[in-house]
């Protein structure tokens, strides 16, 4: 990656690389959240994707998109999704590397650490195959409220390989779980959906229901199972098991209508359905699932950030290596002060977003009170921040490449696309921060003891204190007051947790230098404007080793 420019001035292909080892950030975090016991194994993975074998068959799984059949060549309704065999290639390597269980299987609290690492790197790579995956982890929790059911699917749950036939769960070694919330009439209002839930009887594994309704989002269909929101005529809303078979072998009335033509990665399939009766068992107690579902989002949130900054760093190590291999007007385009700039700006960008990511999924591998309140505190503003970031990060990483950025054969162009999603899943940017307001109002605390937190922190550095001091001044404003402030108190509150932990964990140069461009006047609208430090090819070298 360091050599003379090619001839004719293209840059090769980032590949054969090893994607853990060369991420300094990264590979500290797992020292130091104690989390080296998985070091060799992560260093297996690194080298797995960031081989040129990985990225074509990432490539395969996103050229060749799943196709719907809803019915057999006799008319019988089959509601099947075909993939690419490079689709079941990504899963399998998803589900062998931890990312739909290892918190779960492995009882060390630094699991969570581990998990993160895993899914950061594999979101680099192929995104897709996260969806069904993280969702799959995210399951487990909330299937444990109803024992009886949990402890038949536990061994399939905690499998590491990946069963693609679509046959009864019960005739299946492993299983991938989805969910099925939002509704065409209320999007992120899930309060409005119409889906009932009509009960039918007592059954082995709890209280069993016929559902009906329609589902707007439906993610993925040949999940072998989904967590389903329904109203019962007693209770209201309410949180279902719905398996793609029936406990009898028969097929659940669960209606493909279309597959949804998004905007990202086309390789895993989002879809529309209607169900028509389904069978299904309820979960949690009745009338509480828009809270039972909601456990589920808040272990999915944690993994929209570190999706997103797996992205970060994705955008800026491949936009550092066109810059050390692209020759223009005369110099390479690293030696260039504005491009080293942006790069610079880049740089930071993507140290404190792992740093955030890596941090918070620690916090979920604990519960002590102040990790407690940082989860419910953090986790919606890490969201709202880091994804929103990986948008601007990635267009401006596209931009690094010129034309050859903005051609689909070349990888910024499905990076790029891919990276509004998790700003938009489980909770656009305005929901995530008013669930800032609302954990705030909810246990004023919780604030208390961040803030407390993170100005013990700062204690040496005036100009983070200064900050942090505007935060605890806006939080004692009446409720009513902050509403319209809450995108300004979320980006705050961010960006002071990157800067502390830059402080505990970052070279001294490189938190110099984010406190002094994040919290200049003039950062923030464009990119590159400023990396806050005069040493800015250090500042890139320490970054991708």
């Amino acid at each position: 990656m360091h050599d003379f420019p090619h001839p004719d001035n293209q840059v090769p292909e980032l590949a054969d690389y090893n994607v853990y080892t060369s991420d300094p950030v990264l590979t500290a975090a797992i020292q130091r959240y104690g989390a080296d016991w998985r070091t060799a194994e992560l260093e297996r993975q690194g080298a797995e994707y960031g081989s040129t074998a990985a990225l074509r068959m990432a490539e395969d799984a996103e050229h060749y998109a799943p196709e719907l059949h809803t019915h057999s060549p006799t008319g019988t309704r089959i509601d099947f999704v075909k993939f690419h065999p490079a689709w079941h290639e990504a899963m399998a390597m998803a589900r062998r590397n931890g990312i739909t269980n290892l918190p779960y299987v492995d009882q060390r609290p630094a699991a969570w650490v581990a998990y993160g690492a895993t899914l950061y790197m594999h979101s680099q790579i192929e995104s897709g195959s996260t969806c069904p995956s993280t969702m799959t982890k995210a399951s487990i929790p909330v299937l444990q409220r109803n024992a009886a059911l949990s402890e038949k699917l536990w061994p399939k749950l905690a499998d590491t390989t990946h069963d693609p036939q679509d046959i009864p769960v019960q005739d299946k070694p492993s299983m991938t779980v989805g969910m099925g919330m939002t509704e065409k009439q209320g999007g992120s209002d899930v309060r409005s959906n119409t889906t009932r839930a009509e009960p039918t009887g007592q059954g082995p594994w709890g209280e069993e229901f016929a559902i009906t309704g329609h589902k707007w989002f439906f993610s993925a269909p040949m999940c072998d199972a989904h967590l389903v929101l329904a109203k019962t005529p007693e209770r209201g809303a309410s949180c279902f098991y719905v398996p793609r078979w029936r406990p009898d072998g028969s097929k659940n009335p669960i209606h493909i209508q279309r597959l949804k033509d998004k905007v990202g990665n086309r390789s895993n399939s989002s879809s529309e359905v209607e169900l028509h009766g389904a069978w299904g068992v309820l979960l949690g107690e009745e009338g509480r699932g828009i809270p039972t579902i909601i456990e589920m989002a808040t272990y999915t949130r944690l993994d929209n950030v570190l999706s997103s900054a797996g992205m970060i760093r994705r955008a800026f190590v491949q936009a550092l290596h066109y810059a050390r291999n692209r020759v223009a007007f005369g110099k390479r385009l690293i030696e260039q002060p504005l491009m080293a700039e942006l790069l610079g700006d880049m740089a930071l960008e993507s140290q404190a977003a792992t740093l955030l990511a890596m941090d918070l999924a620690s916090r979920f591998g604990s519960d002590t009170p102040l990790d407690q309140a940082w989860r419910r505190l953090l986790t919606p503003a890490a969201k709202f921040w880091v994804c929103k970031r990986a948008v601007a990060i990635t267009a401006e990483a596209m931009e690094v490449f010129g034309g050859n950025g903005y051609v689909e054969t070349g990888p910024m162009g499905r990076l790029f696309r891919e990276a509004p999603v998790n700003s938009i899943w489980e909770g656009s940017g305005n929901v995530m921060c008013l669930d800032v307001l609302r954990a705030a109002s909810r246990n004023p605390q919780d604030v208390q003891q961040v803030l407390a937190h993170l100005l013990d922190v700062a204690a040496d550095e005036p100009r983070l204190r200064r900050q942090l001091q505007r935060l605890v001044d806006t939080f004692q404003r009446p409720p009513a007051e902050l509403e319209p402030l809450a995108r300004r108190i979320t980006q705050q509150l961010a960006l002071c947790v990157q800067a502390a932990l830059l402080l505990q964990h970052g070279s001294a140069s490189a938190t110099s230098a984010f406190i002094a461009s994040r919290f200049d006047a003039d950062w923030g609208p464009v990119v590159g404007v400023t990396a806050g430090t005069q040493q800015v090819q250090a500042l890139l070298q320490e970054n991708w080793q």
